[in-house]
């Protein structure tokens, strides 16, 4: 027998054929999808559009791998028969029919697009399901677009015809040893290959590649739409299709309580630059200053840079976040736009353009710049970020150095704020700079020549808190006789919180609780201001702190300047919806309401609903009124004033 045989060979030849095969008709669908749509895109050569048919091979290849699970198992694994022509057959059209209609998906964007210019997802599948005469909607399509139905048919057949030219050999396996051997081999090599395709790369660090991830190496947010496919946006939506549209709590009382459009008109002579710090992890419990009333026996913070900036800073220790990870702060503290059971950012709707402080300081006249010391695109951070509207994004790669590498997230965070030192010296003011540190995060490490130097505490998570404070100072150390430093405000806050001590954070509410902090050198902010207060509201503090003049959507308020809306908090656990507002939190799941209780209650357990009926109803309908809201804006793209000025009916 042929060794060639023996290994299975030919059969992976053939595999990873009808595999190319797929790669050939995406490129295709693009190509016709840029075509039918070209008037909707700022694409000026050949030479564009293949770079960005060049960013969407990692899409490509998240779907392709996605569609053809089960074909690649079939194909490879060790059965003795595989090579026969029944089974063989039976491959084919698992192959055939799976690749063909998540192929055929594609040319359904080369219409709609038209209209919805964004990729078809589940929501928009799913959506189907309410019209009563999908039959005659599909008739009418296949009608009135024809040719794009044609165009199908002669793709479908011309891979048909490629899949059948190439065929797997027919072999007898007499030697099942090294048959056995050998094939369970290449499929944990493919097992190993699929999974790091499926996710985009084997980076640790970074979280598998979604949508917005498309953003990353565009000009402009809707070529996001050329560098996907539809496939891919259909499978990475199934689980974030949470958005529907709502009604039953009066507009009035959504304009009362949350007043959603916002316009300041805080006069600034000199406009200030602003150095937003998101810190990775840094729940409020760990810092000092912001736990000083919160009578904690045996209380321990490890912050003691913080804690000395604090006292010449207006800090926030009633303060929560509106999400659970990393990407949801980013979000959140920009734009304004919380996250729910998953992250905004992992939704459909996460491409499209959408006002934030980055596009309000832009039209300013900001230099806008994002810093973040893991590998670029970790988290989704640089995609997001062009979505946004940063001017200039430095990572890992900007960095230029290994040698600061912590082996798993990124530069350290010393190295990496002293970089980010040394480049916001050089810009040109005014300047807008985020700044998100990455080396407070598990496994719970310092570099080695600081083993020992910070408190070890109760939890891993001390050091590391210790460490990044440190971190700080050395940075405020390094600035603070910089020209450009008199002229700053400084805005500290975290993503979410972290590992929990003290039993006073293991409350419901605490869990999410951060803090937040702003710091002018020359003293204009300082104080201690205990009512409630969230990252949404960020978003807003900046655009009266940089005199931003134009009406803007924002639920959150300005912190230095707003005296109209009420303050209140949400957060959201990932099953219950939580909204706070005075010393009360109401409970809510997607469809009833779960209780009312005191935010102090530890495990919400007392529940105060019955005796309090005309509070829970009104709590519970501003709640309401909050994901109403926030749904129906988000659907009907009224994220910003000048999108609700201008929809046509």
């Amino acid at each position: 027998m042929n060794p060639k045989n023996i290994y299975r060979l030919n059969e992976y030849a053939v595999t990873l054929y009808r595999i190319f095969l797929a790669y050939i008709f995406y490129f295709v669908a693009r190509v016709l999808f840029f075509i039918y749509n070209k008037n909707l895109f700022n694409v000026d050569s050949v030479g564009d559009f293949m770079a960005l048919s060049f960013w969407g091979l990692s899409f490509d290849t998240t779907a392709i791998l996605y569609v053809n699970l089960l074909f690649i198992a079939l194909s490879i694994l060790p059965l003795w028969i595989n090579t026969t022509r029944v089974y063989q057959k039976v491959v084919m059209w698992i192959y055939l029919v799976t690749n063909l209609i998540a192929f055929a998906t594609n040319f359904v964007d080369f219409i709609y697009y038209n209209y919805t210019f964004t990729r078809s997802t589940f929501a928009s599948f799913e959506s189907l399901e309410n019209e009563k005469n999908k039959e005659a909607l599909l008739v009418s399509f296949l009608v009135d677009y024809w040719h794009v139905f044609l165009i199908f048919i002669i793709c479908a057949f011309v891979w048909v015809k490629l899949y059948k030219i190439v065929r797997v050999k027919n072999v007898s396996y007499s030697k099942k040893l090294p048959y056995f051997i050998s094939s369970i081999i290449a499929l944990l090599i493919t097992g190993v290959l699929t999974i790091g395709g499926i996710r985009g790369d084997f980076s640790h660090s970074t979280r598998p590649i979604n949508m917005v991830d498309a953003s990353r190496h565009v000009k402009t947010p809707e070529q996001a739409n050329i560098v996907l496919n539809t496939p891919f946006a259909f499978i990475r939506t199934i689980k974030s299709s949470d958005f529907k549209r709502l009604s039953g709590v009066p507009q009035t009382v959504i304009d009362s309580t949350y007043h959603p459009i916002k316009h300041y008109n805080d006069t600034v002579a000199n406009k200030p630059n602003v150095v937003l710090i998101i810190i990775e992890s840094f729940g409020r419990e760990y810092l000092g200053s912001f736990n000083e009333e919160m009578n904690i026996k045996n209380y321990v913070g490890y912050t003691p840079f913080i804690d000395s900036l604090a006292q010449h800073s207006l800090i926030f220790p009633n303060a929560f976040s509106n999400g659970r990870k990393s990407i949801h702060a980013m979000s959140s503290i920009l734009a304004g736009i919380p996250s729910f059971k998953i992250a905004y950012t992992s939704t459909p709707y996460a491409n499209k353009k959408i006002k934030s402080i980055i596009s309000a300081v832009n039209g300013m006249g900001y230099d806008t710049s994002f810093f973040h010391g893991a590998p670029n695109g970790s988290m989704g951070f640089l995609g997001f970020g062009n979505v946004l509207g940063y001017d200039h994004y430095y990572g890992k790669t900007e960095y230029n150095n290994d040698d600061d590498f912590d082996g798993i997230w990124g530069i350290w965070d010393e190295p990496f704020l002293q970089y980010t030192a040394q480049v916001l010296t050089e810009k040109q003011q005014p300047f807008f700079s985020t700044i998100f540190t990455v080396s407070s995060h598990a496994p719970y490490q310092v570099p080695e020549k600081y083993e020992g130097k910070f408190p070890k505490g109760d939890l891993d998570i001390h050091q590391c808190v210790g460490y990044t404070d440190y971190a700080l100072k050395q940075f405020f150390k390094t600035i603070e006789d910089k020209p450009w430093y008199k002229n700053t405000v400084f805005i500290i806050t975290a993503d979410h919180g972290n590992q929990i001590h003290y039993e006073a954070y293991q409350k419901t509410a605490n869990r999410y609780a951060v803090p937040i902090l702003i710091f002018d050198p020359n003293g204009k902010y300082h104080g201690v201001d205990h009512s409630l207060a969230q990252q949404i509201d960020i978003y807003p503090t900046l655009a009266s702190i940089t005199g931003y003049q134009k009406p803007f959507r924002s639920w959150g308020r300005s912190l230095v300047s707003d005296t109209i809306q009420k303050p209140y908090a949400l957060a959201h656990t990932g099953t219950n919806f939580l909204f706070m507002r005075d010393s009360l939190i109401v409970v809510r799941d997607d469809e009833n309401t779960l209780g009312l209780y005191q935010i102090s209650d530890k495990a919400l357990e007392n529940n105060i609903a019955d005796k309090n009926p005309l509070k829970t109803k009104k709590m519970d309908e501003m709640a309401k009124g909050f994901v109403q809201d926030y749904m129906n804006r988000i659907l009907d793209g009224h994220l910003d004033v000048e999108n609700i000025q201008t929809k046509e009916p």
